[in-house]
């Protein structure tokens, strides 16, 4: 939760109780010391922060009238801005102490003392700015965001509950209750009121996205599918929602579902043929994986890729005579691959070719592999009609 959402909104609400209406006249009237403080105040209103705490410093606070409850008001602020939280807080506090009661400087304290984690205080504070609560929303979020990481979930909901009631026309406070809910596996009520949400409000992309993944990572596939079918009806552009659309189904194991998405996908994003197409070989559609493998603009990967398919094609002269374009991508440095290339000339009869490219393999497993593959090519050249 960031500390600029409400900062241009307070500035100017807490100012105007300690700006003077007219400036230039009460500095003729005022002693010289609490002309810094006015000072101080224009500086901050016009987001001279450092300046102000610079005026302030030339105050004498031990001198006759000075308001301290302004100066400490003003000083909080600086400080607030300059993302000095500590002494922001000190500051604030102080300027309670001296009679400020303006409800927004509980405001700034929720703020800064969320910043630094105290999650006990930021409660507390907001609690406190309950007169103008409605005008800040995100206060309750975030008061609901403090009770969770206090691990006081029935405390949370309560208060993004308050908000609804309060403000029932601000979403957010629903939809943050969708993803506690879920992280509660209450996925029942989590996918419930999350289809209530994406029906009610004005639902973005990224709200289906956060909504339909979640239930995703917590397997509720079923509800996954309705929002996410229905999100890719509304956004058919949006690759986001295609790909977690598509990865759902690859979850339930429908590979050729997950596959045909994430092959319409690519219309909009070219990146996605090649997982379109990776997918398609892991389902065992080898052709049409070579199709789309053609498409492909990542040469590594497009090489990686067909040497892949053509070995479960066992179109093992193919899969041998990509040596060279693997050779001129940097490919044969991958063991993997310098494996699947001597696999590709054992199973095609090249045995001298084949017992090369085990020459330079240095992965444990795969030397075993090599040298599985040597006992097999000097068994197929003692007993030929064995390989035939």
């Amino acid at each position: 939760m960031g500390m600029k959402i409400l900062k241009q909104h307070l500035i100017l609400l807490l100012l105007s109780s300690v700006l003077i209406t007219n400036t230039h006249s009460v500095w003729a009237k005022k002693a010289k010391q609490t002309d810094f403080i006015s000072l101080a105040a224009m500086m901050l209103q016009d987001g001279h922060y450092d300046r102000a705490l610079m005026a302030l410093q030339s105050v004498d606070k031990e001198a006759e009238g000075i308001d301290l409850m302004r100066f400490y008001t003003l000083q909080g602020m600086a400080y607030m801005n300059l993302n000095d939280m500590p002494a922001a807080i000190d500051s604030l506090q102080q300027a309670i102490q001296y009679g400020q009661q303006d409800p927004v400087v509980f405001v700034y304290l929720a703020q800064a003392h969320y910043a630094l984690k105290d999650y006990k205080q930021v409660v507390v504070a907001v609690d406190k700015a309950e007169p103008v609560i409605v005008k800040y929303p995100t206060l309750l979020e975030m008061q609901a965001q403090a009770y969770w990481q206090m691990q006081q979930p029935a405390a949370a909901i309560a208060s993004l509950n308050k908000g609804q009631q309060l403000m029932p026309n601000d979403y957010r406070f629903m939809r943050r209750k969708v993803f506690y809910l879920v992280e509660l596996k209450l996925y029942q009520q989590a996918a419930q009121l999350g289809k209530h949400y994406l029906h009610v409000s004005a639902a973005k992309a990224s709200d289906y996205i956060a909504i339909g993944n979640a239930l995703r990572l917590s397997k509720e596939y079923k509800d996954t599918l309705t929002i996410m079918e229905a999100a890719r009806l509304k956004y058919p552009a949006n690759v986001t929602i295609a790909k977690v659309l598509a990865h759902t189904y690859m979850d339930m194991g429908n590979l050729n579902a997950g596959a045909f998405i994430l092959e319409q996908a690519a219309q909009y994003d070219p990146k996605l043929i090649a997982e379109a197409s990776e997918v398609y070989r892991r389902a065992g559609r080898f052709y049409k994986a070579l199709m789309l493998n053609t498409g492909i603009r990542d040469q590594q990967a497009k090489l990686k890729q067909r040497l892949a398919i053509f070995l479960a094609l066992k179109r093992y002269e193919k899969a041998a005579n990509m040596k060279k374009s693997l050779y001129r991508q940097g490919l044969l440095a991958d063991q993997n691959i310098r494996y699947a290339l001597a696999y590709a000339y054992f199973a095609s009869g090249q045995f001298r070719k084949a017992s090369r490219q085990i020459d330079f393999l240095r992965d444990a497993e795969l030397f075993k592999k090599g040298v599985e593959l040597r006992r097999m090519m000097a068994a197929c050249q003692d007993e030929p009609w064995q390989c035939a």
